[in-house]
């Protein structure tokens, strides 16, 4: 939830343990005037296309959440198409970029971990998001690997729901937007 406190209370108060506690928004002055919780964690493990990662930081951004990269990449963060994609955003991004699943999957998070994946036994309807869980996602040609997916029950493994047909799966941005505005409507207190 995005919660305005003052720093010196975020500080005593962490939220995922060794990971940026809090977000500055400024203005006007350009003086941090209210420091908030993060909302979500929106993480894709190896992204491949530019488009996508700066389309996940622009939502980040857009909700108050934080954007985790797992390489390896399949691009370089400093390309014009990222910047593109996330337009004047990017530099908003609360961004924290990772080695390897294995550093990220090493930390200790306070929030549920949910893997969304077409081979996901339970709907995202069915899940009850709260502030500070993790949406994790794979990468655009090939997904999460059953070694990810296994690390978390069979009902964390969500798919979204479509008919029947020949598509198998929808672009990655498109799944971050659909998936982290149904937490966001579960968990409504900061949006306008």
């Amino acid at each position: 939830m995005l919660l305005p406190i003052k720093k010196q209370q975020l500080e005593r108060n962490s939220f995922a343990d060794n990971s940026a506690k809090f977000s500055s928004r400024y203005f006007g002055d350009h003086q941090p005037v209210v420091a908030f919780f993060i909302v979500f964690e929106i993480v894709l493990v190896e992204p491949e296309i530019p488009h996508n990662a700066g389309a996940a930081g622009r939502l980040a951004v857009a909700t108050g959440s934080r954007l985790h990269l797992i390489k390896p990449l399949g691009f370089s963060l400093d390309e014009k198409a990222v910047r593109r994609a996330g337009l004047d955003y990017w530099r908003e991004v609360n961004l924290v970029v990772w080695d390897d699943w294995a550093k990220f999957n090493s930390q200790t998070w306070k929030g549920n971990r949910w893997m969304l994946t077409t081979k996901g036994s339970a709907s995202i309807w069915d899940a009850e998001f709260s502030p500070g869980d993790l949406l994790i996602f794979g990468a655009e040609t090939r997904g999460l690997s059953t070694e990810i997916r296994s690390s978390v029950a069979e009902e964390a493994c969500l798919r979204i729901p479509m008919s029947e047909g020949p598509i198998r799966s929808l672009n990655l941005s498109t799944s971050i937007a659909i998936v982290l505005y149904e937490a966001c409507r579960q968990n409504p207190a900061p949006f306008a």
